[in-house]
């Protein structure tokens, strides 16, 4: 009973009871009603309605209008031989027995195109492009985005980097280029867009955002430091452009990770500071001389951090340092963790590579290292790899399992050519003659000898004083990527 209410009769009291529930009703509205005020209010002031006509036309077009005539598409052919004989001498039998001693057949020829893009750097007619695009091709062609095609030099070809330079005449008319932008000014959620020709269809263009930086663990290269982007990107994009919003080249897209050969979102590019060390190697008449430092290591990963007392994984564990080396002049031993270089932290080898990669020959650079517990700064000079012994190519000769290699002295400069491990030294194969004893024997380009009969091969003076002796049977140690193997052959 509410009170106050007791004298009053029965019909006064249901009709005032009425009148409450009444008003507690409405009460209860007006406060569930307050709620969803608040958000319709706030769904408001995230979606804005625009102003006016110029909100009403934003758009990428400005930018594309700008930025698209600096791509280009590139048709590659090349020749390629092949030999027309029966299958029945590709049979195992006859393959182990004769080798490359089986008749070759009749050879026919065909031509082999392939699709990519490129961007125009310079307006005097430079473009760089994918390494795989043009690699042996006989032929390159550009056409332009106004459908002007141009007979394409190759200037250089850098496979380690998959770079490449051509270079067209358009008798003296410039061209449209796009400037390049410091790669590492660029953040993860930048907007970019990607520029090329995929599957042939003519020139496309994609959106999309950095999506992650310093990716090392992509194929495709030697100098593994890509950007990722989700912006479309497809077969026939390679060399193209990777743009920003201000119309200046971040990266060329170079690779695309997908099962099914189309894009799931998953871009990568090689960053423009990897892009202009190869145009102005171009420029200089190449070839591409990359600096050294003179020491290799590995990553330090959670194990190697929780041994060192490092509260996290992260640098390069020096495991290797060159004799009288840029990094020994500057004071750096075996066991150090190379932290950063200048303001960039260093994470892995292929970082640090890459960190040493686009600084200019003859620079100073300033290396942070951990020794032991101790954090301290060193300076060092960076130089070209030297080429100690000098390489002197040479062909064996003779009756020895090993005639009809070509071999040479490994050295600095010579294993970065050839893209192996700087600090590898010894007499590697560079190349085999077919239907040579060599050949049988099945060395490889890039395999390492060790020692003939127990000799020691550290040049290849070693070598060619070691086939000239008699021998009943020949043992051969060789070392074949990270494989020591062990040949025995009889006479």
């Amino acid at each position: 009973m509410v009170p106050g209410l007791s004298n009053v009769d029965a019909g006064k009291r249901m009709r005032i009871g009425a009148f409450i529930c009444v008003m507690l009703f409405v009460a209860g509205l007006f406060v569930l009603e307050r709620p969803a005020t608040v958000i319709a209010s706030a769904h408001a002031a995230e979606r804005i309605v625009p102003t006016n006509q110029t909100e009403l036309q934003l758009s990428y077009a400005p930018l594309v209008r700008r930025t698209a005539p600096a791509v280009v598409n590139i048709y590659a052919r090349k020749i390629v031989r092949q030999a027309n004989r029966s299958p029945f001498f590709n049979e195992p039998f006859l393959r182990r027995f004769f080798g490359d001693m089986l008749p070759p057949g009749a050879t026919r020829m065909r031509i082999a195109n392939s699709l990519g893009s490129g961007v125009i750097v310079r307006a005097d007619g430079y473009i760089v492009t994918n390494h795989h695009v043009i690699s042996g091709a006989d032929e390159v062609t550009v056409a332009l985005a106004d459908r002007r095609e141009f007979d394409a030099k190759i200037v250089l070809a850098d496979e380690r980097t998959d770079l490449a330079i051509l270079q067209i005449d358009t008798a003296g008319l410039p061209l449209p280029f796009l400037d390049l932008l410091d790669s590492d000014e660029i953040e993860v959620g930048d907007i970019v867009l990607a520029i090329g020709n995929p599957f042939g269809v003519g020139q496309t263009v994609t959106s999309g955002i950095v999506s992650g930086l310093a990716r090392t663990q992509v194929g495709g290269a030697d100098f593994r430091y890509f950007i990722q982007t989700d912006a479309a990107i497809n077969p026939g994009n390679s060399g193209g452009a990777m743009v920003t919003l201000d119309g200046r080249l971040v990266g060329v897209n170079t690779a695309i990770f997908s099962k099914s050969g189309g894009s799931v979102g998953i871009g990568f590019a090689v960053p423009a500071n990897m892009v202009r060390v190869i145009i102005e190697s171009a420029l200089r008449g190449g070839p591409v001389i990359r600096p050294w430092l003179g020491a290799t290591g590995q990553s330090v990963t959670a194990d190697i951090a929780a041994a060192r007392g490092l509260d996290r994984p992260g640098g390069v564990l020096l495991n290797g340092i060159y004799p009288k080396g840029p990094a020994e002049r500057a004071g750096i031993k075996v066991g150090d963790i190379i932290k950063a270089i200048g303001r960039h932290e260093i994470l892995d080898p292929e970082g640090l590579e890459f960190r040493i990669a686009t600084r200019p020959l003859k620079s100073t650079i300033n290396l942070t290292v951990l020794r032991d517990d101790r954090m301290f700064e060193t300076e060092v000079l960076l130089e070209p790899p030297p080429e100690v012994p000098e390489r002197n190519l040479t062909w064996v000769e003779g009756r020895s399992p090993l005639a009809g290699a070509q071999i040479a002295n490994l050295s600095p400069a010579f294993a970065e050519e050839m893209g192996f491990d700087s600090m590898r030294l010894g007499v590697v194969v560079v190349e085999v003659a077919a239907r040579s004893p060599a050949r049988r024997l099945r060395l490889k380009p890039g395999d390492v000898l060790i020692s003939i009969n127990g000799i020691g091969t550290q040049q290849t003076t070693d070598v060619l004083a070691a086939v000239k002796q008699d021998a009943d049977e020949w043992r051969i140690s060789l070392k074949r990527d990270d494989r020591q193997l062990n040949v025995v052959v009889g006479q």
